[in-house]
C-alpha cells in the first residue's frame, strides 16, 4: 500500500515542479499581455480559434521540433547534420483532437521518414502520451 501513496503523490510533486516552470516562464504581466492582445483582437480565451488553442498548437509544434532534433541527434542548421543522412524535410498538416476542440499542427517531417513522434503519433488524430515524450529543450 505505501507504494501506492508514491506513486499518487508523484504526479503531484511533478505538477507542482511544471506549474513553477510555467509560472516563471510566463509572468502575470505575460499572461495580461496575453489576454489583452486577444481581447483586442476579439480572439476569445477558449473555443476553436481560441487563446488557449493557440497555446495549445505552440507548446506542441516546439515539442514536435525538440523531438525531432532528438530523433536526428543534432539542432536545424548545426553542421553535425552534414552527412548524416538524414534531415529536416518541410511540414505536413495535421488537425488534432484536445480537450478544447481540434488544433491544426505543423509536423515536422524527416527526408528518411524514420521519425515517429510520440506526441502526436502517425495516423493518430489524437495526442499521444506526453508523459512517454522524449524531449531535449
Amino acid at each position: 500500500m505505501g507504494h501506492h501513496v508514491t506513486q499518487d503523490t508523484q504526479p503531484s510533486r511533478v505538477d507542482e515542479a511544471a506549474g513553477q516552470r510555467l509560472a516563471k516562464a510566463l509572468s502575470a504581466e505575460s499572461i495580461d499581455a496575453l489576454i489583452k492582445d486577444a481581447k483586442s483582437a476579439g480572439t476569445p480565451l477558449d473555443g476553436v480559434d481560441g487563446l488557449l488553442n493557440q497555446m495549445t498548437k505552440a507548446v506542441l509544434e516546439r515539442a514536435l521540433q525538440a523531438e525531432l532534433t532528438d530523433h536526428l541527434g543534432y539542432d536545424a542548421g548545426d553542421p553535425a547534420g552534414r552527412g548524416t543522412g538524414n534531415s529536416r524535410n518541410g511540414t505536413s498538416s495535421k488537425t488534432v483532437s484536445t480537450m478544447n476542440g481540434p488544433v491544426e499542427l505543423s509536423v515536422p517531417r524527416d527526408r528518411a521518414g524514420s521519425f515517429e513522434p510520440a506526441i502526436v503519433p502517425k495516423r493518430s488524430r489524437r495526442i499521444g502520451n506526453i508523459d512517454d515524450m522524449i524531449v531535449r529543450i
